[in-house]
Parts: C-alpha cells; structure tokens; sequence
C-alpha cells in the first residue's frame, strides 16, 4: 500500500467543505486510508492506494480530475510518503 499527500493551499475551513462534498462522490469502500489534516496553510489529504501503479492512474484519471474541479478546488500538490507498513485505527473521527 502506497501513501501519498495531497497538499490544498487556502482557508482550511472552505477547502474542508470541498474536501466534504468530495468525499461524497467516491463511495466509501473506496477509502482504505484517508486523513484530511487541517494547518495554517490549508489542508493535507492523505490517502493511500494498493501500489504505485494504481496511485499514478488514479491522480490523472477523468474521475479525480473532475472531483476536484467540480468542487472548486485547485490542483494540489501530490507527495508520494512512500509504502505503509503498519496502519492502526480504533474508530472513524469526523468532524
């Protein structure tokens, strides 16, 4: 499994509503490992996919592409963090 960050400059709390509304046009048994992290900057968005391979299609398919301009984001800037080893979560947090 390969985890990458997507970095969104701006207000943290807008670029959260699109992150939002985002998420509800990908079903959730899409998401193995997803993080939104909010900072001064804007928004982190980290998310994992089952290899490289699958990563580099996913950011330049129609479907991403579409996601994040139909709602009102910019292209974020896309960090490969490398492979996971060892994830760990004891419940779902949203706020």
């Amino acid at each position: 499994m390969i985890l990458s960050a997507y970095h969104f400059d701006g207000d943290p709390d807008t670029l959260m509503e699109s992150h939002h509304q985002m998420m509800n046009l990908f079903p959730p048994s899409g998401l193995v490992l997803h993080l939104a992290v909010t900072h001064d900057k804007g928004i982190t968005v980290f998310d994992s996919c089952p290899d490289l391979a699958t990563h580099e299609a996913f950011v330049v398919s129609p479907e991403f592409r579409g996601a994040i301009a139909q709602v009102g984001l910019r292209e974020p800037r896309i960090e490969i963090l490398g492979e996971v080893h060892f994830a760990h979560l004891n419940q779902s947090v949203i706020r």
